[in-house]
């Protein structure tokens, strides 16, 4: 079957030119869509559940909100952990599925199961879904900077939360934008217990009483004059003084309004603080964090966030700026570009061994072309199954391309020999359908063997496919690619190869003899094969005691699940027990941080 395929290839010569060009094209095409990142990612199938109980201690939100998410999620179908933390005020809930499980699907059914807790929650908490990102979402950060000194880190804050967040968040392939540092703006209410008990005033009372006051409502339309007049109030509050003037209630004995000034004070103040951003040792800032969407094409994320920043700063308030803390496209750029220039070194060597060896450029133009179009075929396998370019997927290229280039320099030497032959026994070179008759008998003889052996090679890391979670995420990229490249090899080999060698392997063709090279090797390995054979049995106990003698270093090479990646960005992370009082001493310690790292 192989022979005839060979030998259909050969005639139809044309045809198979013109689909190789558009599976060229088409390589080409996938190639510049297919997404960009440093590593796989590792990361599970999970639905992070968070929830809010301001001002309650974690004991509280363990047993009134975490207990009953927690409980709930372990039935929901596909899940196989659940993990809970309970902090001052907030909940997290993990939930992690199984392999291969989709993500939105995941995120449905955790929807689905928490409607069935909801009334298990004290009133008023809601929990909601963290963002459909996984645990390598976050692809930058920035901060904002005011060295003018006109704007407090409320301001910068509100800037943050109510116009640069909101713009991010349109930018295709953004999840969310994680808001940090800085102070949120309030308007806090303190209430004197004194005044409260002289009115008989309680504390839910002026809670109902501000609610009430911070509201709009309409009353339809009035008809006057052959005209229709909306009837609305106006209520919202919008300083100190609307909340101040806030009737609270009437005095029982003059009949006067109780306002809120006279039972409490009003003042603009921070939300209590978890934490705080600080950048290069010179004081606190806000910053704001990228988190890409699952599934999207990270370097393309980083490209249009960049965009959208300098599109909005031109709408910042004078002396702010917006300062890059984190940019992921650097280690991306950097690791995909070194591995290119590797896969390039690669490309040149084997054009060079192939020169060397076979002594002819033509000849060697044949492996050299087969192997770029073998390497774009599986960038369109890649593209069509989502597979990411990282430096796993793109090392599995490079550990094939030695493999790919074999069945092609195979058959050119044979086809070499045949028409080394033909010569001695006609004094002149085939011609016309004479030459391609010898290439068909040349490629039959030996394609259907070289085929074979490239499809054992490439099912020689079909073990890989079956590891199963972080070690399958990260190895299996690699095992797609080199399966897919060295599938690409075999397929040519018996259509592409041939037809290329017709063309290209023609007029004088140097003979083996005239190779300094190859007289050289092989006049080295002739007397080596010679001694092998007389001693069969010293050779294979040879070999086994060169095996063996590999057992004492690979007991103390050590071990590690990913190589050291040099990312060049230190993100230092340090606790405290009250953030107020540390403040200054972070402050301090990151300017010691940058100074060692200066």
């Amino acid at each position: 079957m192989l022979a005839k395929i060979i030998e259909a290839s050969i005639k139809n010569r044309f045809l198979v030119i013109m689909l190789t060009v558009l599976l060229t094209a088409w390589g080409l095409l996938s190639l510049s869509k297919t997404p960009l990142d440093a590593i796989p990612d590792l990361s599970d199938v999970q639905v992070i559940i968070k929830t809010s109980f301001p001002g309650q201690v974690p004991q509280v939100v363990e047993d009134q909100v975490t207990y009953p998410i927690t409980t709930t999620m372990l039935s929901v179908p596909k899940a196989t952990v659940v993990r809970g933390f309970s902090f001052f005020g907030d909940s997290y809930v993990y939930v992690i599925f199984e392999d291969g499980t989709d993500m939105y699907w995941a995120r449905a059914r955790v929807l689905e199961y928490l409607s069935q807790a909801a009334s298990q929650l004290p009133e008023n908490v809601e929990p909601r879904l963290g963002p459909d990102a996984t645990g390598v979402g976050w692809v930058y950060e920035y901060a904002l900077v005011d060295k003018t000194n006109k704007h407090d880190l409320a301001q910068l804050r509100s800037l943050q939360d109510w116009f640069i967040k909101y713009e991010l968040q349109t930018v295709p392939g953004v999840s969310e934008i994680a808001t940090i540092g800085g102070m949120v703006k309030q308007y806090q209410v303190t209430a004197d217990p004194d005044n409260l008990r002289a009115y008989d005033i309680s504390l839910s009372q002026l809670k109902t009483a501000i609610q009430k006051g911070n509201q709009e409502t309409s009353g339809s339309v009035m008809e006057l004059g052959e005209a229709e007049y909306m009837i609305s109030s106006k209520g919202y509050l919008k300083n100190v003084e609307d909340i101040e003037n806030i009737p609270v209630s009437l005095n029982k004995e003059t009949g006067s309004p109780i306002l809120l000034r006279d039972i409490a004070k009003v003042r603009i103040g921070p939300q209590m603080r978890r934490g705080i951003a600080e950048l290069d040792g010179e004081g606190e800032v806000v910053g704001g964090i990228v988190v890409m969407r699952y599934g999207e094409n990270a370097l393309q994320v980083i490209k249009d966030t960049k965009k959208k920043i300098e599109a909005l700063k031109s709408g910042l308030p004078e002396g702010v700026e917006i300062i890059t803390t984190y940019d992921r496209s650097k280690l991306i750029l950097s690791a995909v570009d070194n591995l290119k220039v590797k896969l390039l070194e690669e490309f040149a060597v084997v054009a060079i061994v192939c020169l060397v060896f076979l002594f002819h450029l033509r000849s060697a133009l044949v492996a050299i072309i087969s192997l770029p179009i073998g390497i774009l075929v599986a960038f369109t396998v890649m593209q069509q199954q989502g597979i990411n370019a990282n430096i796993m997927s793109l090392g599995g290229i490079a550990i094939a391309i030695g493999a790919m280039i074999d069945a092609a320099i195979v058959m050119i030497e044979n086809v070499h020999k045949h028409l080394e032959n033909y010569k001695e026994d006609y004094g002149h070179m085939p011609q016309g359908d004479e030459h391609w008759r010898i290439i068909t008998k040349a490629s039959v003889e030996v394609g259907p063997a070289l085929f074979f052996s490239l499809l054992i090679i490439t099912l020689s890391f079909v073990p890989i496919f079956f590891l199963e979670a972080q070690e399958g995420r990260l190895f299996s990229p690699l095992a797609f690619t080199k399966t897919y490249s060295m599938a690409a090899a075999a397929g040519l080999a018996v259509t592409l190869v041939p037809v290329l060698m017709g063309y290209f392997i023609r007029g004088n063709l140097p003979k083996e003899s005239s190779n300094p090279l190859s007289v050289f090797l092989i006049f080295i390995y002739r007397p080596m094969l010679k001694l092998c054979l007389l001693a069969p049995w010293l050779t294979i106990f040879a070999s086994i005691l060169i095996m063996a003698s590999a057992w004492f270093p690979l007991q103390r090479i050590g071990s590690e699940f990913m190589p050291e990646l040099e990312e060049g960005d230190l993100l230092y992370m340090p606790t405290a027990r009250c953030i107020y009082r540390q403040g200054a001493r972070i402050v301090d310690a990151d300017r010691q941080v940058n100074q060692n790292c200066a």
